[in-house]
Parts: structure tokens; sequence; C-alpha cells
């Protein structure tokens, strides 16, 4: 679902409602102390439900003092979150 690969967590399956609760879950374990940068260039499929996990993903950051920043939102992501008026919450790396 989510594998730590050069230093990145890189999502690996649809950024979908579906995946949403699970996504949220993986990503949040997956969290470490310092800078942890999500990449989801190996997404294919993505919906409105990923602004809502990354927004999550952002709330929890603080509890393992992490810092968090995104690397290849999909264009879709990019403007429901604009769609939203929540894109500058989205540190991009």
């Amino acid at each position: 679902m989510i594998e730590r690969e050069a230093g990145r967590l890189v999502v690996k399956v649809p950024l979908i409602m579906a995946n949403a609760r699970s996504l949220l879950d993986a990503g949040c374990s997956a969290l470490a102390e310092g800078e942890q940068i999500f990449d989801f260039s190996c997404v294919t499929e993505a919906d409105s439900s990923a602004v809502a996990v990354m927004l999550g993903w952002l709330r929890a950051a603080p509890a393992t003092r992490s810092t968090l920043k995104f690397a290849h939102i999909p264009t879709g992501v990019r403007s429901l979150a604009e769609l939203y008026g929540v894109s500058e919450l989205l540190p991009l790396a």
C-alpha cells in the first residue's frame, strides 16, 4: 500500500474512497521523526478522498515530530484542493 523507497513514502494503490481508511492508517503508521515525503508517482487513480487522507496525515505528523511534504500530486487532486481552498495547506516536495 505504502512502501519506503529511497527515503520517500511511495503510495502504491489508488487514492480512492475504497482505500481511504487503509491509506490513512498506513501513512500514519509509516511516519517517523523528521521530514517525510509522500510520493504519489505510482498513483494511477485518485478522487476527492485523497485530499482528506493527505490532510489526515498532516494532522497526525506532529505526534511523531515529523514534517510532511507531498511529491507528484495527481493533477485532479491538486484541482480539488484548489477548489476546496486547501491547496496552500499541502506542502510540496
